[in-house]
């Protein structure tokens, strides 16, 4: 178990790293293939100070495995994600600075970059809000995620999800820049929409 603790410990530390969040805010997840474990980070505790014993184990019907702290609020999405998605096994929550404008304007993040059609897919739909850690916000948001590998939370943050950490941190980055270049690309003239052929065609490739 100590493995995948450590992926968790050290992913919160890369996300402070890269500005993704502030503070205590946002959540990361890995989940075991063989065991089928979920390792969670845990509630309100600096990422820069976590050790093994912090991070809060969780089987896929969400009953506690192991740790002494208390679980991320958004345990639940967490969980229900690995539920509908076979594919993830690494999920990052984060609450980073161009992708929240959206959240917050509740607007989506369509295709608009080749790198972007390649590893995120379709269109990031911003899912119907819900209060913070509520079943509610875990079942809009994995309607929302659908087969894409990012969704938006309205007026809270981003969620990425792949394969790995490496993956889905990967994601998390492409998606800021496409939120990114839309704000500044609709103050010069109107963005190109990647059409849905050539996205299948990149994603196939």
């Amino acid at each position: 178990m100590e493995k995948y603790k450590q992926v968790v410990i050290d992913a919160g530390k890369e996300m402070c790293k890269r500005s993704l969040t502030v503070g205590t805010w946002g959540n990361l997840s890995v989940r075991d293939l063989e065991s089928g474990y979920i390792f969670l980070t845990p509630s309100g505790m600096n990422y820069e100070t976590l050790v093994c014993d912090d991070i809060v184990v969780f089987d896929t019907d969400g009953n506690w495995v192991e740790g002494e702290r208390k679980p991320s609020i958004e345990k639940d999405l967490h969980i229900m994600i690995y539920r509908e998605r076979t594919d993830v096994n690494a999920i990052i929550h984060t609450h980073p600075l161009y992708s929240t404008v959206f959240c917050v304007t509740q607007q989506n993040i369509p295709p608009i970059t080749e790198e972007f059609a390649q590893i995120v897919g379709n269109t990031v739909l911003c899912a119907e809000y819900a209060l913070p850690g509520t079943i509610e916000l875990a079942k809009n948001a994995v309607k929302a995620l659908d087969k894409q590998n990012a969704v938006l939370l309205a007026s809270h943050g981003t969620v990425c999800v792949g394969p790995n950490m490496e993956m889905a941190f990967k994601i998390c980055d492409v998606v800021e820049k496409a939120a990114h270049i839309l704000i500044l690309s609709k103050g010069i003239g109107t963005p190109r929409i990647i059409p849905d052929e050539d996205i299948y065609a990149m994603r196939s490739s």
